[in-house]
């Protein structure tokens, strides 16, 4: 029996070895998971900042851009189809003030605009000379007109534009001048002075001046039966509310070519001189002057601008 006993003894003893040497055994694999853990937990944390800086990249540094304008692009509808085309196109934000070609040069000056798109050749030309812009492009042309009643009490219908002023000042028939240092108004200015009649300093009772932009002055044109020097493309976008005709059109001196100018980052470094040339670059690419050269055709049964980007001045006669 002792040694049954001890028997039993021994083989319980060896039952108890193997079992610690395969708790101990079955231990050992379970730390390298552990260790491994990490590991698989880092490879995706890698991985997901590396998108980031992609997205962050495509994006402009600053999206602010301040365009100043002239009321023609403004009420002829055309910055409604380019403005958001540029913006989708190149994640820039575009704030437009429209005013006239020489107010929105004054504020190029004082640097709170970035970029400009204007209509007055000689005073642009005194803007580059001075230095206040940095590049600037041919976008595209119209022309003016001189519009007045139906009834046309000056019988200018058909005359030059030279000569139709002369009519109008001899028949002191109502005119309406935008007087907004605009290219408009430049121009008109410009016609009164080869007329030899100088009304913005003379002050006539028949010379109305509204101080206010294109829309604005061809209604009151129409209000009062009188006539105006109008841009083609605002005249044709508004045409239904006025009670006005085109009676004078065609005559070379009454060309109207709009530029784009970025202003110069060396006198205000403030700019975002870098969304300024991505706008001139958009303006000028010919994707946009295809769109350029369809506006207004299937509304109007005509072109509103002749896309210019291709051109020099030269070739306008400029």
């Amino acid at each position: 029996m002792k040694i049954n006993t001890r028997n039993i003894l021994l083989s319980l003893l060896l039952i108890f070895s193997i079992a610690l040497t395969a708790c101990g055994s079955a231990a050992t694999p379970t730390a390298a998971p552990v260790t491994k853990a990490p590991i698989a937990t880092e490879a995706p944390a890698t991985q997901a900042p590396t998108e980031a800086p992609t997205q962050a990249s495509a994006a402009p540094a600053n999206p602010n851009l301040i365009l100043a304008t002239t009321t023609s692009t403004q009420d002829s509808g055309l910055l409604d189809v380019l403005i958001p085309m540029f913006e989708e196109q190149t994640g820039y934000k575009v704030q437009s003030v429209a005013v006239g070609s020489g107010q929105a040069m004054e504020m190029g000056q004082q640097g709170n605009a970035d970029v400009l798109l204007v209509h007055s050749p000689s005073a642009e030309t005194t803007f580059m000379s001075d230095s206040w812009g940095k590049d600037r492009a041919l976008v595209m042309h119209n022309d003016f007109i001189i519009v007045g009643p139906a009834a046309d009490p000056a019988k200018i219908k058909g005359l030059s534009a030279m000569d139709a002023f002369k009519a109008i000042a001899a028949a002191q028939a109502t005119f309406v001048a935008r007087a907004d240092k605009s290219g408009t108004s430049t121009k008109e200015l410009g016609i009164w002075k080869k007329a030899e009649v100088d009304p913005s300093t003379t002050k006539p009772a028949w010379y109305i001046e509204t101080g206010q932009g294109m829309g604005a002055s061809s209604t009151i044109a129409s209000e009062k039966g009188a006539y105006t020097l109008s841009d083609r493309a605002t005249f044709l976008a508004n045409k239904a509310n006025l009670q006005l005709e085109i009676l004078v059109e065609g005559d070379n001196s009454l060309l109207n070519v709009y530029h784009v100018i970025t202003v110069n980052p060396d006198k205000w470094p403030k700019v975002n001189y870098e969304g300024a040339m991505a706008f001139y670059k958009f303006m000028t690419e010919p994707s946009t002057q295809d769109v350029i050269s369809k506006f207004g055709v299937d509304k109007y049964g005509q072109q509103l601008f002749i896309p210019d980007g291709t051109k020099t001045d030269a070739e306008l006669g400029l």
